[in-house]
């Protein structure tokens, strides 16, 4: 098989949550760990990061990856889904891993496919564990799919674990309560490994107090003592000074990270607690290394779709925020934007309850509502009946490229355009 011979084999032949949801959907190790012990356990070769939580775990990964990759080691990089091409969701020091090595490993693994008859999930999450291994890298930086106790990448013991947030977001495969969906991201929590929890949220932190402190793994909730603030921003870039009240020594001035949502403020947080317990480990990371890496996240890492600024007059950008937690904060910062008319290019899945993020669009904007090319899609005509719900108004087009075209043309120069509501969305703007 060719590439895409390989690339069309594992989305048929395996159940891909990505298109198909919760009929994908297959919770638990036990089928990781048989494949990844055929592999020769190549996630026992390297040092590993793990990183959880509902909204910010992507760029937390890429934040994290940045760094390390800046203070000179040899970065894997594992995050899921893809926007654009499934070699995004493997990389080590931000290039893509090699078409060539799918091929091989898929053709190598084929017996072991159709015995172990895994999820798409679950051999991607192996194909990433042997590329790393092949390609000998330092650390590797390992995102959770969804949750974290069943999740396939559950199998590593890093050496330091992170929970960005917890809030609604696949209830249900999660729980239908923050207790039950914490109690499901702790689950990558281990046995004496540290865990820093980026965001401190009362009705919660029992859940995590708890758990570390039965493994006995120390436990850091960066927003209690890591404070930033807005200094202002500089060519679509945030600078923020960054204390902590329990560390004197730690202090970042006039830090200025390319990521430029206004949530990213609450990543960074976690991000340089990390960064702080990883030195007390032995890793050598200087200052530069931060500043250098939180200013070039998107040139060393790749990543996409995250507050990303696609054009000038009208403005345009697009977010991959797909929660009521995440939307609320980009249409909040959206809404903050000086300008004329607001302009929403808006689709979702169809397996989701979007009543709730419904209600948070303002009803005096435009909106051109579409549908991600996605199997998952919610269809655009049942979609703009759900909006008329909270009197969000707008022409229906068939798919996201004519739904932007549209927002231009009927723009004026000072108007501003969001896009997104989905992953999938964003997945399908040209030229991203």
């Amino acid at each position: 098989m060719n590439y895409q011979e390989t690339i069309d084999y594992l989305y048929s032949r395996l159940p891909v949550f990505q298109n198909i949801g919760a009929r994908a959907y297959k919770p638990g190790l036990n089928t990781t760990r048989e494949l990844c012990n055929l592999l020769g356990n190549p996630q026992d070769k390297y040092q590993t990061i793990h990183v959880a939580g509902t909204n910010g775990k992507g760029s937390t990964s890429h934040m994290l990856a940045a760094i390390l990759q800046k203070a000179g080691y040899r970065v894997g990089l594992y995050t899921s889904p893809h926007l654009k091409s499934f070699t995004e969701r493997i990389k080590v020091n931000g290039q893509e891993v090699d078409e060539a090595f799918i091929v091989e490993f898929t053709s190598d693994n084929l017996s072991n496919i159709d015995n172990l008859r895994p999820s798409f999930f679950e051999v991607t999450v192996a194909m990433a564990f042997s590329y790393f291994a092949k390609e000998q890298v330092d650390v590797a930086v390992i995102e959770v799919g969804m949750g974290g106790r069943l999740d396939s990448t559950n199998i590593i013991t890093p050496i330091l674990s992170v929970i960005t947030n917890v809030s609604f977001d696949h209830t249900q495969f999660l729980g239908d309560t923050l207790v039950k969906i914490a109690g499901e991201k702790a689950g990558i929590i281990k046995e004496n490994v540290p865990v820093v929890v980026s965001e401190y949220q009362d009705e919660i932190a029992s859940v995590f107090e708890n758990i570390a402190h039965g493994l006995k793994a120390p436990l850091y909730f960066a927003s209690q003592t890591v404070s930033t603030e807005s200094l202002n921003t500089s060519k679509g870039k945030l600078v923020v000074n960054v204390t902590d009240a329990g560390d004197p020594g730690f202090s970042y001035d006039s830090l200025t990270i390319d990521l430029s949502g206004s949530y990213q403020f609450q990543n960074v947080r976690g991000v340089l607690k990390s960064v702080e317990v990883l030195k007390s480990q032995g890793f050598s990371i200087s200052d530069n290394s931060v500043y250098e890496a939180l200013a070039h996240v998107v040139d060393l890492t790749g990543l996409k779709g995250r507050w990303q600024k696609l054009g000038d007059n009208p403005v345009i950008y697009c977010d991959t925020a797909h929660n009521v937690a995440g939307l609320s904060q980009a249409i909040s910062q959206f809404n903050s934007l000086s300008g004329n008319k607001r302009r929403f290019v808006i689709g979702f899945v169809g397996d989701k309850d979007i009543s709730t993020m419904l209600s948070l669009f303002p009803a005096d904007a435009d909106f051109y509502f579409t549908q991600p090319s996605n199997s998952r899609a919610l269809p655009v005509s049942d979609l703009q009946i759900l909006a008329s719900n909270y009197g969000l108004k707008g022409n229906v087009f068939e798919n996201v490229s004519d739904a932007i075209q549209a927002a231009i043309n009927d723009s004026n120069s000072d108007d501003c355009i969001y896009v997104g509501g989905s992953t999938f969305v964003v997945a399908d703007i040209d030229g991203l």
